[in-house]
């Protein structure tokens, strides 16, 4: 059961059909990172469970970035980006997976070695890029003491990939 505070921010996510491409039911969280009270309110239940085991959080590119800054400040913790391929001016590691059509890369600096790290994203789908993020973090020495996302899209089946995921909401 959500709270108050939690059903109010759900209620700011905006469900945008045919975006970017037809069929696509596209999760906007901007009016929810728009409210400072929202915004405090679920960056506060990405991290309850995690308090006080990690030392940074991983903020995946691009709106997992804005929750990440914001849950390293809440957390008193550092924040180290993972970027897509080609943003960083001398990545340490980079990990490449698949997409629905393709693959992609991400990359990071090696700020991670001996940190626990908590991983934070805004949607966890289909798993793979969370996966990636994972072995990219594994691959610089750190080490993943948990995942948060704001939402899970249960149909997608991103769980069964990536394995425990604490999500804030579903849909």
């Amino acid at each position: 059961m959500l709270s108050e505070a939690l059903t109010r921010a759900e209620s700011l996510i905006r469900t945008i059909p045919d975006y970017p491409e037809p069929g696509v039911l596209f999760r906007d969280i901007t009016p929810l990172l728009a409210d400072a009270r929202a915004l405090r309110t679920v960056v506060h239940a990405m991290i309850a469970p995690f308090e006080g085991s990690f030392d940074v959080v991983a903020g995946v590119e691009a709106r997992g970035f804005l929750l990440a800054g914001a849950a390293a400040m809440e957390a008193g913790a550092g924040l180290v980006p993972i970027r897509k391929a080609g943003k960083l001016p001398v990545p340490a590691a980079s990990v490449t997976y698949a997409l629905e059509y393709g693959t992609a890369t991400i990359e990071a600096h090696d700020d991670v070695a001996g940190s626990r790290v908590l991983l934070v994203d805004d949607v966890l789908a289909t798993g793979g890029t969370l996966v990636a993020a994972h072995q990219l973090v594994s691959e610089l020495g750190g080490v993943v003491v948990g995942t948060a996302v704001l939402m899970e899209l249960t149909a997608l089946g991103g769980r069964e990939v990536v394995g425990d995921v604490h999500t804030v909401f579903t849909a």
